[in-house]
């Protein structure tokens, strides 16, 4: 009798160990899913700036230093490896990208342009996709380290080697809140 108890007792906990372990491998799998929808938005992103920048390079003669850290930037951008890399690269590639836009804002023909309008919109709707992606993986990846840290399962995750989804974080720029004054002094 005392037998077949045992045997119940690991035959449950092997097939506990199994589900937990399966888990696991389900959520590292959606973890990298998810990353590959955000490169897959990166990409996109990064396709269309070498357009836009050859659309305004001839109207922009004397910003030559802003294309050349927007071209830099996309260069970082893509060789960056690691998902921190990548989200500071990407950074990096924003702030650059916005100040391009603010420059074209002082041409006049170049404001008009179909082409960099449609170059404008088209990398609006990627940020907005990269955010999208950016907010599924992050989710994804806090499942995954939730499981990695609840008991039982930090057991499996520990015994087989998981290790820990890194978050895809964009920059928060910093703005000073305006001053309102609303006395009627």
């Amino acid at each position: 009798m005392f037998g077949w108890i045992f045997l119940g007792v690991l035959v449950v906990l092997v097939v506990w160990t199994i589900v937990m372990y399966n888990n696991l491998v389900t959520l590292q799998n959606q973890v990298k899913n998810a990353w590959q929808q955000i490169d897959v938005q990166l990409k996109r992103r990064h396709d269309l700036i070498p357009n836009l920048v050859n659309t305004v390079k001839g109207a922009m003669e004397f910003e030559k230093e802003t294309l050349s850290k927007v071209i830099e930037a996309r260069a970082r951008a893509v060789g960056a490896q690691t998902v921190s890399g990548k989200a500071e690269a990407e950074n990096m590639l924003t702030q650059a990208l916005s100040k391009l836009f603010a420059l074209v804002e002082n041409y006049p023909d170049l404001k008009s342009n179909q082409n960099i309008l449609q170059f404008q919109e088209e990398l609006t709707s990627t940020e907005n996709r990269v955010g999208f992606a950016r907010q599924f993986y992050n989710d994804i990846v806090a499942q995954f380290n939730i499981k990695q840290g609840v008991f039982p399962s930090n057991i499996i995750a520990g015994l087989f080697g998981f290790k820990e989804g890194e978050y895809f974080q964009a920059e928060t720029v910093a703005k000073e809140v305006p001053k309102v004054d609303l006395s009627l002094k």
